[in-house]
């Protein structure tokens, strides 16, 4: 059997839940063809996500790798680059931490690109009425910076694999009295599906 990797984050800023972690595990015990799910939540925490995910992915060695995380938009976000730079100043991670113009990787590139098939996938969440955009910035916080990590690491191991980062609305439970956007985790499951499917037949489309 062939890994997918899926992470989401950890619930922050007070809230209890994370749409992202929770959109991941209804994957788990699942497969799609011969592809088979590793779902892991991140820790929020600014020392732990790169070890984290460097174990993640030293023990499943897997074929597809999706990293999710929450914003405040209102559509699925396809992220294109991850940037080199942590920056918080409204927010701070989960164990406090608060970095300002800290660099991610000394010897990385300035910025990595995402390599799942985001057009394609564009296309076929648009052909599903599902709301989305290619976004070509993830921030300077966590979900940017396991982005980074995730894209860096493959490159350090020369890893050809499709791989990259996607931002999910809040939830409607999330954002009541707020003037803040958000979509059901129905559709966000639905979207995370069609970025799988539409990720595995990019895969298979290339190798005939």
């Amino acid at each position: 059997m062939k890994k997918i990797v899926l992470t989401g984050f950890e619930s922050f800023g007070g809230s209890e839940i994370n749409p992202s972690i929770l959109a991941c595990k209804e994957f788990r015990h699942k497969n799609i063809g011969e592809y088979v799910f590793a779902v892991y939540e991140i820790p929020l925490k600014f020392d732990e996500i790169k070890r984290t995910l460097e174990s993640i992915i030293e023990k499943e060695k897997p074929q597809i790798v999706i990293c999710t995380g929450q914003s405040p938009r209102s559509v699925i976000s396809l992220e294109r680059v991850a940037v080199n730079i942590a920056d918080i100043t409204r927010s701070a991670y989960n164990c406090g931490a608060k970095p300002r113009d800290v660099i991610l990787e000394e010897t990385g590139d300035d910025g990595y690109f995402s390599t799942l098939p985001i057009r394609r996938i564009f296309d076929e969440l648009e052909k599903n009425q599902i709301p989305t955009e290619i976004s070509n910035s993830a921030g300077t916080y966590g979900c940017n910076q396991i982005f980074y990590h995730l894209m860096y690491l493959l490159n350090l191991k020369n890893y050809k694999i499709p791989a990259g980062f996607v931002h999910v609305p809040s939830l409607p439970e999330q954002v009541v009295g707020k003037r803040i956007p958000s979509m059901s985790l129905e559709l966000i499951v639905k979207a995370l599906k069609t970025i799988i499917e539409t990720t595995i037949n990019d895969i298979e489309q290339k190798a005939e």
